[in-house]
Order: structure tokens, then sequence, then C-alpha cells
């Protein structure tokens, strides 16, 4: 996840501009863009996300705070959605960020490995047992 501060208004309020960082961020992190939309918001913000054969990347734009989120998910071992982030601190040109890394749905053969991100003792899967996705309620209304 990251977070981009002291942009300039002008490339935060673009789409063409946000739209283009999202495809460039993309083929720099060595991921497959599948799909895109995006969206400008009235008076002012744009969202653009990204469908990766990887996983995902989104941007969300607040240019009356001079802000930018982005989140870049990928799962295999080419991607380098560091070289994206780092790609949109740049042509964003932010003043400052913040960049987290999240391991996200780490799935093991039974074995731990290095980067299995670490349980918490009341966590009650085995670390045998296998991956399943989480199940949800529908929502009625």
């Amino acid at each position: 996840m990251l977070e981009l501060f002291g942009c300039p208004v002008e490339k935060l309020d673009d789409p063409i501009f946000v739209r283009d960082a999202l495809r460039n961020a993309a083929g720099v992190s060595r991921s497959s863009l599948l799909k895109e939309v995006s969206h400008r918001f009235s008076p002012q913000g744009v969202t653009a996300l990204g469908l990766l054969a990887e996983s995902h990347i989104s941007i969300h734009t607040w240019p009356e705070h001079g802000y930018a989120a982005a989140d870049i998910f990928t799962c295999g071992k080419t991607a380098e959605p560091e070289k994206a982030c780092q790609y949109l601190v740049d042509v964003f040109e932010a003043r400052r960020h913040s960049l987290r890394k999240l391991a996200r749905g780490v799935v093991t053969s039974g074995a731990a490995t290095d980067d299995t991100p670490p349980r918490d003792a009341k966590d009650p899967v085995k670390d045998d047992a296998p991956w399943r996705a989480p199940s949800f309620a529908p929502i009625s209304g």
C-alpha cells in the first residue's frame, strides 16, 4: 500500500494522467494489464483500477489534499510491485510517501517457508491444512 503526499493538484485531478500512470506502473512491475477502468469524480478526484493477470492495481486521488493512495497486489514470482511503487512516487512528484508491504494469502504445501507470514498463537489453522478462501454470508436488504 502506497501513500503519496504533496503531489501537484493538476496531476491528481487529470484522469488521463492517472490512467497512464496506472498503465505504466503495471508495465514497470512486469505485470500483465488485462482490463482497466477509471472514473473522474465531481468536483475533483480520480480512481483508476487495473485488473492484472497477477491480481490488481488501484490509484485513488484527493487533489484537494495533494494526496493519492495506490494498492498494487500481485502474486507469483515475476512481478515486481516495488518498482511500480517507485515509479508512482516519481511520476506523481510526491514530496513524501509511505510504503507498507503486506504478505497476504501465502499458501504453503505443508512446510513453513521464509515468506510465510507469522501466525497468531490463537489462529486455529494448522500449517498442514489446505488453504481455503473465506466464506461470506449474503447481505439481505
